[in-house]
């Protein structure tokens, strides 16, 4: 099977494999991991920040990032379609009793202005505004990249408003791969970044928390109340280690061989998409002919794997484990199942 469900799918590399296999480990509750504290200190210093915390999951991450940065009752600003509010099963209400309020985006990017008014005036009557959440990538939004400038507008009218900044980064190792940008250019506008490893840079488990050695220190706190407090990891963490040091550059193969995809769908009768607002490795297409759960079964059938994001679309991701010939393979399957006759 070519299966473009999501870069979540991909699978250790034998050299990953023998990497873990040889990681020294050790308790790392007890602080006494040495694999997982070098992939700790790796993580910070790639992006600038004091510290980090090693977690099996990005909801663990940007949801203990949450917690710390607010109190019940508060409020958070984040664009409509964020993977924190959408895919993290009401945890910012569950876990730390916040309320969401929702910003327009395009393609997942809101401006200063949509900040601006989105800001209550001091009163008792209205939740407390605390924190702006960006995503970058984007993943609803079709792998778009935040515009650095666009972020430090953002920057620049949250933090006269007293407001706190936190980087849901699970693919900002996409966006700087494709910029040229460091990761840490764009995590200096934010007080806490998650980074994931278990995506794009294809290790099995795990993603990060970082900011100031204090802000960690409590990370480290939450992390154990939501059960995330793992004994041996360096097993998984010696997987991320050998991603950050072997696949961040191999990144834009990802992104070439979705673009290759996004020009011949773009060719198709029956599919639409416009291959300009392709810009990392997620490719997010109209169905016209059919309902999109028709054609992922349809394209199951042929060796394909998508995965139908509602009644009409369709998102397809490049990673690790789909080579250029594969995508050849899927483009033509493609077009096998859209040129029969109805």
């Amino acid at each position: 099977m070519i299966d473009l469900r999501s870069d979540t799918v991909t699978r250790p590399t034998e050299p990953m494999r023998q990497a873990m296999a040889r990681a020294e480990v050790g308790d790392d509750v007890h602080g006494e991991d040495p694999t997982v504290k070098e992939l700790e200190q790796r993580t910070a210093g790639i992006l600038g920040k004091e510290a980090a915390v090693y977690m099996p999951s990005g909801t663990m991450t940007n949801q203990v990032a949450l917690r710390i940065h607010t109190q019940a009752g508060d409020e958070v600003l984040l664009e409509g379609l964020a993977h924190m509010y959408v895919y993290e099963a009401g945890a910012p209400a569950a876990l730390s009793g916040v309320m969401c309020k929702l910003l327009p985006g395009v393609r997942g990017i809101f401006t200063a202005e949509d900040v601006k008014a989105a800001l209550r005036p001091v009163n008792v009557h209205f939740a407390p505004t605390r924190l702006v959440c960006i995503e970058n990538t984007h993943n609803r939004g079709g792998g778009s990249i935040w515009p650095i400038e666009k972020i430090a507008e953002v920057a620049a009218a949250a933090r006269p408003a007293g407001l706190k900044m936190h980087l849901d980064g699970a693919r900002l190792w996409n966006a700087s791969a494709a910029t040229g940008i460091p990761e840490k250019e764009y995590a200096k506008y934010f007080d806490s970044v998650s980074v994931c490893f278990s995506k794009g840079l294809g290790a099995p488990i795990g993603s990060a928390l970082a900011g100031t050695k204090e802000f960690i220190a409590r990370a480290r706190r939450f992390r154990k109340q939501f059960g995330g407090g793992m004994r041996q990891a360096g097993i998984i963490a010696a997987g991320a280690l050998y991603a950050l040091d072997n696949h961040r550059q191999r990144l834009v193969e990802d992104h070439t061989n979705a673009k290759k995809l996004a020009e011949a769908i773009a060719g198709i009768d029956g599919l639409e998409i416009d291959p300009q607002n392709v810009e990392t490795n997620i490719v997010i297409f109209k169905v016209l002919t059919m309902s999109a759960l028709e054609l992922a079964d349809q394209l199951r059938q042929e060796g394909v794997l998508v995965s139908p994001r509602d009644a009409q679309n369709v998102r397809a991701v490049t990673h690790l484990d789909v080579t250029s010939d594969q995508i050849d393979q899927a483009i033509n399957i493609f077009n096998k199942i859209l040129s029969r006759p109805e």
